[in-house]
């Protein structure tokens, strides 16, 4: 289910890593990092897995899922 859920992972020159940002979970601007791309992606399913689990344990809807509206895409 956690695969639903955006992940914006971009580069900080300050920080010299991979910054995650969870657009769901807007509460922290950035919620993990990592030194590489894969890291960071890895590191934010981490959290997303346990912010899922926190949200049942404390019995609260978890958020929806931003999605792209759903147009069939043209192509010329």
């Amino acid at each position: 289910m956690n695969d639903r859920y955006s992940m914006v992972i971009q580069w900080s020159d300050e920080d010299n890593c991979y910054l995650v940002h969870l657009p769901e979970f807007p509460w922290q601007q950035f919620h993990t990092h990592g030194k590489t791309y894969e890291e960071a992606a890895k590191h934010g399913h981490e959290v997303i897995e346990s912010l899922i689990e926190w949200y049942e344990e404390q019995r609260k809807p978890l958020p929806e899922p931003i999605t792209f509206p759903q147009k069939p895409l043209k192509v010329a």
